[in-house]
């Protein structure tokens, strides 16, 4: 499977801060990449991996282990014009809350990241503000308005680290094919929020037998799958690279796999809610908007289907599409309440509990697929724990069990889904940037 080359002009900003220097002795240490699997010390001094250990910080690693840390290609930081939901500082914080050691943020923002000087203030605020190292992803058209181009150019010279419209599709077929004709010029890659939205229509749930029960307008996953059939026709067509945010539907996973077999450049990542929960959810609880997001939860069978697409490749990644909102947003009729949950906090012991511990995949391919996997389809820098490499790790504790909402979230939002579900892996420590960024017991 191919993969975009590295993105030297992409710029992933973090605020300065101490380097890290200490020793972890008698953990796990598991890197699939590298091949590394051991019981023993990982010594950090100055910020990287190796080195003499003699007067560095001692923590006792036993029972636990360390990984490279995750990176998770697509979170919202609601940062200009909703900071009252999420910032730069606090939603960094929650990642490296998460053991995430890069996030890129998307930008439907207020007003939208799509020109050079909002993508260059986020960049400088994130230089002083970001707990990891942040990317951003600038529109794909002005406005996310789907009619006409950004300047591609001019944002990859910048240090945009792709193009996305995300809370919207492209919806016309020849700006998308105009924007797949620019891309052999900046080499950016496009991740695309797919859903045609004459079949969405006024949709706030998964259109199923839950929806009519309880009489919300459905959307129905064939318009997601819709969406990602033109955009990978479109893909192969122009020789171009596209990746699909947040699939969520059966039909989206064949639609995939069959271009993929055609060999179109074609990546997709899942959420961990998307993996986990089903529209019964929205039906069973007494406060079902936590639930809403966009794409919508859906039924078991469309779930299954992710699970597997995963395993076997066609999903390549996980991203946790982490959407703050207020309490008072959330607590709105699920009709008017806003699409959107946050999840940096909780996604790694989600995936574990479900994928892991529910036999589906090993902890090396979970790594895998939040880890390295998102960095190399992204360009960015791959965490390892190889000697020599800059310290992007977490320390983690894989039999903690812990029940979402026990304790108070890094977010500024508390919009979680999971809450009140024992899931199980807890971050210990993260170090990300070379900086030693999160201890749990701090």
């Amino acid at each position: 499977m191919s993969t975009l080359a590295p993105n030297p002009r992409a710029r992933l900003p973090q605020r300065p801060g101490d380097p890290a220097n200490v020793v972890i002795r008698g953990a796990r240490i598991l890197d699939p990449v590298a091949g590394i699997d051991r019981i023993g010390d990982l010594v950090v001094r100055d910020g990287v991996i190796g080195g003499d250990p003699n007067g560095l910080e001692s923590i006792d690693g036993t029972g636990l282990t360390v990984v490279p840390g995750l990176v998770d290609v697509h979170v919202h930081l609601r940062t200009p014009g909703k900071e009252h939901a999420e910032d730069i500082a606090t939603g960094t914080a929650s990642a490296a809350a998460g053991g995430v050691v890069a996030v890129l943020a998307m930008p439907n923002t207020q007003p939208p990241t799509d020109n050079p000087s909002i993508l260059g203030s986020l960049l400088e605020r994130a230089s002083r503000e970001a707990v990891v190292p942040t990317g951003f992803i600038p529109a794909i058209t002005v406005g996310q308005k789907g009619e006409s181009l950004t300047e591609h150019g001019d944002l990859a010279e910048a240090g945009a680290a792709a193009l996305s419209d995300d809370g919207v599709p492209v919806g016309s077929a020849l700006v998308m094919r105009r924007a797949l004709q620019y891309q052999r010029a900046t080499g950016l890659l496009f991740t695309l929020h797919e859903e045609d939205m004459s079949l969405s229509g006024p949709g706030v749930m998964h259109e199923g037998t839950v929806s009519a029960r309880i009489g919300l307008a459905g959307i129905p996953g064939v318009s997601e799958a819709v969406q990602v059939a033109r955009d990978c026709a479109l893909a192969g067509y122009e020789d171009g690279r596209i990746h699909i945010c947040h699939v969520s539907a059966r039909e989206t996973v064949d639609e995939i796999r069959r271009a993929k077999e055609r060999g179109v450049e074609v990546t997709a990542e899942v959420t961990p809610h998307h993996l986990l929960l089903t529209d019964e959810v929205v039906g069973d609880d007494p406060d079902p908007a936590r639930f809403k997001m966009n794409p919508p939860l859906r039924s078991e069978d469309d779930r299954q289907a992710l699970i597997e697409a995963l395993v076997d490749g066609t999903i390549d990644v996980i991203a946790t599409d982490h959407a703050p909102h207020p309490g008072d947003e959330k607590e709105s009729p699920f009709a008017e309440a806003p699409f959107g949950v946050i999840g940096l906090e909780t996604a790694f012991a989600a995936c574990h509990t479900e994928l892991v511990l529910g036999g589906r995949m090993s902890l090396e391919d979970l790594i895998l697929r939040m880890s390295s996997r998102p960095a190399e389809i992204f360009g960015l820098p791959v965490p390892t724990l190889s000697d020599g490499a800059q310290a992007n790790l977490a320390l983690v504790d894989l039999e903690a069990v812990e029940t979402v909402g026990d304790r108070p979230y890094a977010s500024k939002s508390s919009n979680a889904a999971f809450v009140g579900m024992d899931l199980t892996g807890r971050i210990i420590m993260t170090l990300a940037g070379g900086q030693d960024v999160y201890r749990r017991d701090a």
